[in-house]
């Protein structure tokens, strides 16, 4: 029997129909991606490759001791069937155990024999994929190599044109990235990845107004449990603010971005969404005199001490700085701060990242000067922490007001003209 990319399983015949449709629902980042493996377990207990998906999908939901046990499972059911299923679950599990080096190179093996083995696929190439993640300069570049070369095989997949889409859009090439996210989504409607690539291609093109109507609509009239929503939501909040409509973006972050935080049954959001995208959404309103939110900081300073304690994670440790210091968590911004100092002797990428949080706990601080200092000093580099183009514009943006603030004019007009985006968009 064949799964839907025509590779081969050995399973039970109800539990492939289950593990399909499982698979297909965490590429389309839907509701409850752990149920569907589940499902197919429940069939066949034995079904190695339900179980690594299932290890998959706990690891997205950010339940790390589950995540690693499920996959621990999954290797030993595997020993018995083809090498590509045992191949699979290695690259998968790799993944899944944090070892992201080792996880990339066994992808991108495994890849160069079965090119059409999506799921194997996948966590190299989502937003906080391993590429993505690398801690590279030309990530961006790495990425749309890969996709490029892996085009070919997948022809009209909606999945495959979704995620193509996203590099294409994070790396310039805007209208190819239009095209075929416009293809995945009439393919396959439900299909959030690729709700959330056009939001980006909204972004880039400063559609403020199409943008936030396409995606209210979306969201008014798809799943409440959805992966991405809180995300999606984030993204409509952005563009409300962008438009002069500070209380519909309030409105959004209270029932759907910030909810997670405080009604932790609310929504299955992956933990680093929820400190990243409450913390730029906070950070962004105030740098547009919005009022300030104290209480909310506290509440996230709280939750990125338990989740997230200690640094190494670069894209996610700048967001804490930010949230640590607006919260005068004196001893927690100095914890991270010094992490990121040992860090950064042998990982450039969290040399950035000490550089932008510096900068950012200088900017809460109020000193202009030093804000400006730090953050112009590491903002060449900041590709390297990982996040779209659009996330990184919170450090672009904020660098704009240090330097206005600090009486550097035209520095910031000149930063601004590199990337007009800073004067139209929150």
């Amino acid at each position: 029997m064949n799964d839907r990319f025509d590779l081969p399983i050995c399973a039970n015949p109800g539990a492939l129909d289950a593990y399909i449709e499982a698979v297909d629902n965490l590429l389309r980042a839907g509701p409850d991606l752990v149920a569907g493996f589940s499902n197919a377990l429940a069939i066949d207990p034995a079904f190695a490759l339900a179980e690594i998906g299932r290890a998959r999908a706990l690891a997205i939901y950010g339940d790390g001791a589950a995540a690693k046990a499920s996959a621990a499972r999954a290797r030993e059911l595997v020993q018995p069937l083809s090498a590509r299923e045992r191949q699979h679950v290695n690259a998968l599990a790799l993944a899944v155990e944090g070892k992201a080096p080792e996880a990339l190179v066994a992808i991108r093996e495994h890849l160069r024999e079965f090119p059409r083995d999506a799921l194997v696929l996948q966590p190299a190439v989502s937003a906080f994929g391993l590429i993505g993640f690398s801690g590279r300069i030309d990530r961006g570049q790495e990425l749309l190599e890969l996709l490029d070369g892996l085009a070919p095989h997948y022809g009209d997949d909606w999945w495959f044109r979704s995620i193509h889409a996203y590099a294409q859009v994070d790396h310039g090439r805007v209208a190819e990235a239009e095209s075929n996210v416009e293809r995945s989504l009439q393919l396959e409607p439900r299909n959030a990845n690729a709700v959330h690539v056009r939001a980006h291609v909204f972004y880039e093109l400063e559609q403020h107004t199409a943008g936030a109507q396409f995606l209210r609509q979306w969201l008014a009239d798809h799943q409440q449990k959805a992966l991405l929503r809180g995300h999606l939501a984030w993204h409509l909040a952005l563009l409300q603010l962008a438009l002069g409509n500070p209380d519909s973006a309030w409105i959004l972050y209270r029932e759907e971005i910030a909810m997670p935080l405080h009604q932790p049954d609310s929504a299955p959001t992956p933990p680093l969404n929820v400190l990243t995208d409450t913390a730029s959404f906070l950070w962004r309103a105030e740098l547009d005199g919005k009022q300030e939110h104290a209480a909310d900081w506290q509440k996230l300073s709280e939750f990125g001490a338990a989740r997230f304690p200690n640094a190494g994670l670069p894209y996610g440790d700048f967001h804490s700085a930010m949230v640590h210091a607006r919260a005068d968590a004196h001893d927690l911004v100095k914890r991270l701060q010094t992490q990121l100092s040992e860090l950064a002797v042998h990982r450039p990428a969290c040399a950035t990242a000490s550089a932008v949080s510096a900068g950012l706990v200088a900017y809460a601080r109020q000193d202009w000067s030093a804000a400006a200092k730090w953050l112009s000093e590491a903002h060449a580099e900041i590709v390297c922490l990982g996040g779209s183009r659009a996330q990184l514009d919170l450090i672009s943006r904020t660098l704009v007001s240090a330097y206005r603030l600090a009486g550097s004019e035209q520095m910031a007009v000149d930063l601004c003209a590199a990337r007009p985006h800073l004067l139209s968009a929150a």
